[in-house]
């Protein structure tokens, strides 16, 4: 009864069945938005009118549809179709390769029958014939007048490192899954932060305890004043507040620390300081208008301390300037940094404030990920060595010759042509 049970999970059909469920979920998964907020879904799936006629928030929820990929049942989809790959491999590919490895010797010439391309030779001299089989690299055994030649045993290997990578994938996928997370945050250049704004985590997740100080924050930008990139110099500091390391980050060049990638991802302008007359600096707010396409802020100065008249500002980049408008709306020139601005009264712009956006990621399992890959284009590779068998059986006055091929039907008879030519 174990042997039936071992069998029927390491039935090829059984796993093509678990693949089809896990990529049943999988596409659910895509079309539903993963770790959203509550208020999302019940935007996007509202119970007053369901998708295709049943599917709505409440539903999403309770069969986390909202997060399929730390689900326990998942999980589950992906730990059966891992045992059914090592048992296959265990009852299945390790036994092939056994006998692969056996001298499998033809004892009648009956035998013959049964390969795809088999002859006879009259009067031929065997050791002429196993010579040209040798120069092929084949390997050769001989009982008296019997002969097994193969080649290509590697060949044989490549399914079981195929079921090796997909099983170390999958576990890759798990640790990952139940112990990874992803944060994100958005930091003003000078501040010093901790990970706190977390969009999803595992079950086993483990947050960091570790200060990141951003030391500055630019963007660089073309002729056009198209943005080219973005910079972030940050440090790690450890628990008495000294640096650690430090690194400028920008778009598709993280920084990593203790298995955490820091990754440059948003930015944002908070406030500008202006200095009013001789009058200290004052720092104003900044209000981001986002019902526009492109990114724009705009802010509000008094000019007079009765607060009833002032200047507009608005600014859509760093590159130190801000267009400056009165009160009926009408532009009356830019100001840049630390040049004296003069209308009715007298304006120097200290510093633009900015903030950096950093989204925060750990996989424990990527590593493992990545070795499955690996395997799996080795195993690819090494799926295309042939392997090749050629038996060899003297029957009185006729040699007997037969063989079969794994792949390449085709190169294999024009070799054993010539072989026999």
């Amino acid at each position: 009864m174990k042997q039936n049970i071992f069998k029927s999970i390491a039935d090829l059909r059984f796993a093509i069945f678990i693949l089809l469920i896990i990529a049943s979920f999988s596409v659910i998964g895509t079309v539903i938005e993963q770790d959203q907020s509550i208020e999302t879904y019940k935007i996007n799936y509202p119970l007053t009118n369901k998708i295709f006629g049943f599917l709505s928030w409440d539903l999403i929820i309770q069969f986390g549809f909202d997060h399929i990929y730390k689900t326990w049942w998942f999980i589950t989809l992906i730990f059966l179709f891992g045992v059914s790959l090592s048992t296959c491999t265990l009852l299945q590919q390790f036994p092939s390769l056994k006998i692969a490895r056996r001298c499998q010797f033809f004892r009648t010439t009956q035998q013959f029958g049964r390969l795809n391309i088999s002859t006879n030779l009259k009067h031929f001299i065997s050791s002429q014939l196993l010579f040209k089989i040798k120069e092929k690299n084949y390997s050769i055994f001989q009982q008296k007048s019997i002969f097994y030649c193969y080649k290509g045993l590697v060949g044989r290997i490549a399914p079981i490192i195929v079921h090796l990578s997909m099983i170390i994938i999958l576990i890759g996928s798990i640790i990952g899954s139940i112990s990874g997370f992803k944060a994100q945050e958005i930091v003003p250049k000078t501040e010093t932060f901790h990970i706190q704004n977390i969009l999803n985590n595992g079950q086993f997740t483990i947050i960091p305890r570790i200060s990141i100080r951003v030391n500055d924050f630019w963007i660089t930008y073309t002729k056009q004043t198209t943005i080219r990139q973005f910079y972030s110099d940050i440090s790690f500091l450890n628990n008495d507040g000294n640096e650690i390391q430090r690194k400028t980050i920008f778009v598709n060049s993280p920084a990593k620390y203790n298995g955490v990638d820091y990754y440059q991802t948003d930015w944002n302008i908070i406030g500008l300081r202006i200095k009013l007359k001789d009058s200290i600096n004052f720092q104003y707010p900044f209000i981001n208008l986002s019902n526009v396409q492109e990114k724009v802020w705009l802010t509000w100065v008094s000019t007079s301390e009765q607060l009833n008249s002032g200047l507009t500002l608005l600014i859509d980049n760093l590159q130190g300037y801000c267009s400056v408008y009165n009160k009926i709306g009408k532009f009356i020139g830019n100001v840049e940094l630390n040049e004296n601005f003069k209308l009715d009264d007298s304006l120097i712009l200290i510093d633009i404030l900015s903030s950096t956006g950093l989204q925060i990621k750990a996989d424990p399992g990527i590593t493992l990920i990545y070795l499955g890959f690996l395997f799996l284009m080795i195993s690819t590779l090494i799926s295309y060595i042939t392997y090749s068998q050629i038996w060899i059986v003297k029957d009185k006055q006729k040699i007997f010759i037969g063989g079969n091929t794994t792949r390449a039907t085709f190169e294999f008879e024009l070799e054993f042509l010539k072989l026999i030519k």
